[in-house]
């Protein structure tokens, strides 16, 4: 039996402590804030409830499989889980709007032909095809592996782009995202859906390889899943889960160093000087200065290879009167400029007409009662450091902005408005550490590697690397993910390769 200490409780790293602990380890997690859950958080106030992380879940086998893995009763025995249907409702910059239904490839298709016109649905539909190809071809080594040293493989785009011929000059081929939709999509507004896709997850369509068609054929073919009470309630499972299989857990404890002995990890630092042995530590958590040893260190690829800041999370929090209407639907993206909007984010300033994300769930526990309803606004934006989101003013002037383009969604928003709070990635940085409050996006194979992160093992032997900032990225299945394969190094060894 190894001693493991995990830094961090947030859900990768609750994933792999659980992993861990049936294995027959002792496993203690170290936490520096007083929960669990990490960006998986909730704010309540006179009997409203948000989410303040991920809004739904994608790919539920992930934790489907952990919670058969680590105890008697599965997933659905611990939380109450439901398709959302249709699975988000589309208002683009024309005012034309379509909602997509869940997990139907047929339904997608003749929504958007009815609602864009005849053909529309195809060009999709084939797009989706590709996307498919890119899933078949990439998803062992991208999602269910270790990332390995020679990254060669992943280095290559797997999304088979349409050779267009030209009259003059030679064939070309989409190779971003931003190409995809002019090239392959031809439609304005299909071109925004698959924008709005890479924006809404911090990527820049623009630079993003065309892989990121994964993120839409992730979405539209395994469907998007609500967690009753909130995705909070997912993170708690999880957490009693792990305390259910005997993992310990020290809340308030800051690990500020990894300890190294004879050439690997020996254990962790604590702030109040504690010091604490282990036989293996696993870091899920961002690395503050100096925590890590020389030559360990958790470089984030995307941030490095293209030299630009991750972007974060803008919430408005609106406390509403009046009834949540039975037409209403659970997510609504109201599409902004996206030429204007990328150039904000990713140029460190706010965007004027943002893509804005309305989330109603229809939850009686988000709410005091049925005359009143939550709702939670989401945007992406420029981290805390470009953007000062201290600033109150700041604040304040893009919080408005953000309510008026939800009004396009939600019928007489302003007037039924009880209550406004606001959380930026400062809020985001203070409760996570992430620098600059900003959120890991998913790997991407293609673009020569710079959308890989970290791989799972670190350079240091007995230092291991889950959660969203290292394979295979950000999101909450990607966590589980991330947290499967740590543990599956850990207890297997160098000769581990993912499940099967």
């Amino acid at each position: 039996m190894a001693r493991i200490v995990v830094i961090g409780a947030g859900t990768g790293a609750m994933a792999a402590a659980a992993r861990l602990s049936v294995a027959g380890h002792r496993v203690t997690v170290y936490e520096r804030s007083r929960t669990h859950g990490g960006s998986v958080g909730r704010h309540a106030r006179d009997g409203f409830v948000f989410d303040t992380g991920p809004g739904l879940l994608h790919l539920p086998a992930v934790y489907r499989d952990l919670f058969v893995k680590t105890g008697k009763q599965s997933l659905e025995q611990c939380v109450s889980l439901s398709q959302v249907d249709p699975a988000s409702r589309h208002i683009f910059a024309d005012g034309t709007s379509v909602s997509l239904p869940n997990a139907s490839r047929a339904g997608v298709v003749g929504a958007l032909d009815r609602a864009l016109g005849d053909g529309a649905g195809a060009r999709w539909g084939e797009f989706l095809d590709r996307a498919g190809t890119a899933w078949d071809r990439s998803r062992r080594p991208l999602l269910e592996e270790p990332l390995r040293e020679d990254r060669q493989a992943l280095a290559r785009d797997p999304y088979p782009s349409v050779r267009r011929r030209r009259l003059l000059g030679p064939a070309r081929q989409a190779s971003t995202v931003a190409e995809v939709g002019a090239w392959e999509l031809a439609d304005p507004r299909l071109a925004a859906l698959l924008d709005g896709y890479a924006l809404s997850y911090g990527l820049d369509p623009h630079h993003a390889p065309a892989a990121a068609a994964l993120l839409p054929y992730m979405e539209e073919t395994f469907g998007s899943w609500y967690v009753a009470g909130g995705m909070r309630a997912l993170a708690d499972a999880v957490y009693e889960r792990c305390l259910a299989r005997k993992v310990e857990f020290v809340f308030g404890a800051e690990a500020v160093r990894v300890t190294e002995k004879e050439g690997r990890a020996s254990g962790v630092e604590l702030a109040d000087g504690t010091g604490v042995e282990a036989d293996h530590v696993v870091l899920g958590a961002w690395p503050g200065p100096g925590l890590l040893p020389a030559g360990a260190g958790w470089p984030d690829g995307r941030a490095e290879a293209l030299q630009a800041p991750v972007p974060g999370r803008f919430l408005v929090l609106l406390s509403l009167r009046g009834a949540r209407e039975a037409a209403a639907v659970h997510r609504t993206v109201v599409h902004g400029d996206p030429g204007e909007e990328r150039e904000a984010v990713f140029g460190g300033r706010t965007a004027r007409q943002p893509t804005v994300t309305v989330l109603r769930p229809d939850d009686p526990a988000t709410r005091p009662d049925e005359e009143h309803e939550a709702v939670t606004l989401v945007a992406t934006v420029a981290p805390q450091g470009p953007v000062d989101w201290t600033d109150r003013a700041l604040r304040e002037g893009f919080a408005r902005t953000v309510t008026d383009r939800a009004a396009l969604a939600v019928p007489g928003l302003r007037e039924r408005i009880l209550r406004t709070e606001v959380r930026t990635p400062a809020e985001t940085a203070a409760d996570t550490g992430a620098e600059g409050g900003s959120v890991p996006a998913p790997a991407l194979a293609g673009a020569r590697g710079a959308y890989l992160h970290s791989g799972n093992r670190s350079p240091l032997p007995g230092l291991y690397l889950v959660g969203g900032w290292s394979h295979p990225g950000g999101g909450l299945a990607h966590a589980g993910m991330s947290g499967a394969l740590v543990a599956g190094l850990v207890v297997e060894g160098d000769g581990f390769r993912g499940s099967r």
